[in-house]
């Protein structure tokens, strides 16, 4: 497969799942509002602009308003949902000859309808949309796309978003000193709260809520899952031919950040969940760095502000 053509598999997954991600992180911080009405607004909005690694204006007091034009609508911003569901479309042109009629279809609509602004009454509605236009453009990929090499691109970049994206919103639990969203509310946004019931049979504790979605290896979205996938997808792009420990950078990456959260007790990963998340997502821009000089070297890496590199 041509470099070219598996860097926008790879980047078209990341986008994708990179919206829907971000739109679940926003829902969470609005929740965290409504729920705490003794928060300071400013102070709940910068520390998410920070998580999402967009720079916060210093010249003026943040509103849900700023967060949702910045984090929503901007189609500027490397963070927003707006220039996910842009930059996703725009890949898919770049390798239409392999990308689907239905997906371009997808993709293309999907752009083109997004909103510039959002009605304040608006806002959940909006953020069900992205959610649905998420799953069916992944729907159309996991129902009609062989598993060959494209699929494995597209699943990979997916997957090592889908673990950041995670980590992002876990770490919103720690948004002020003071208060966090409910890891109810955590696990409602991730589609995870009657997985969560059928699983511990009880309302949720920090232990057990964290546990589900940091290391459970059959929920889609836990951290453990995703990283395991990606794993998996660079084992079927190249096989491993080494007698000896693994020469791939990536694997070895995905490797370490696996066996990190498989054998570390999850209570010393709750003692310090900020610096346990910031250690995940440093583990998949790594892994996102070593995968693009392995597969795609002659291109510059698309990345959001405050990735870290």
């Amino acid at each position: 497969m041509l470099s070219r053509i598996a860097e926008s598999l790879f980047w078209i997954g990341r986008y994708i799942e990179r919206s829907d991600g971000t739109a679940r992180i926003l829902d969470v911080h609005l929740q965290l509002l409504l729920e705490d009405p003794w928060i300071d607004e400013d102070t709940a909005c910068r520390s998410l602009l920070s998580v999402m690694g967009s720079e916060p204006p210093a010249d003026k007091i943040l509103t849900r308003k700023d967060v949702l034009g910045i984090l929503a609508v901007d189609r500027s911003q490397p963070a927003s949902i707006a220039y996910s569901l842009g930059a996703a479309r725009e890949n898919a042109r770049r390798a239409r000859e392999i990308v689907s009629s239905e997906l371009w279809e997808c993709l293309n609509t999907t752009r083109a309808r997004m909103p510039r602004r959002v009605a304040d009454d608006k806002v959940h509605e909006f953020f069900h949309w992205v959610h649905e236009r998420a799953a069916l453009a992944v729907g159309i990929i996991e129902s009609a796309t062989s598993r060959d090499d494209a699929w494995h691109f597209f699943t990979l970049g997916r997957s090592l978003e889908r673990a950041d994206m995670t980590a992002r919103l876990l770490a919103t639990r720690s948004l002020t000193e003071a208060s966090g969203p409910s890891w109810t509310t955590i696990l409602r946004s991730c589609g995870a709260y009657e997985a969560y019931l059928r699983t511990y049979r009880g309302v949720p504790s920090a232990q057990n809520a964290a546990e589900f979605l940091l290391l459970d290896r059959l929920f889609p979205r836990s951290i453990l899952f995703s990283v395991t996938r990606a794993e998996e997808c660079m084992r079927a792009l190249e096989p491993r031919l080494d007698r000896v420990g693994v020469s791939d950078n990536a694997q070895r990456l995905f490797g370490q950040m696996r066996s990190e959260l498989e054998y570390r007790p999850i209570v010393d990963i709750l003692e310090d969940l900020p610096a346990q998340m910031d250690s995940v997502q440093d583990a998949t821009s790594a892994a996102s760095e070593a995968i693009r000089q392995r597969y795609f070297p002659t291109s510059a890496a698309p990345s959001w502000t405050g990735e870290r590199l």
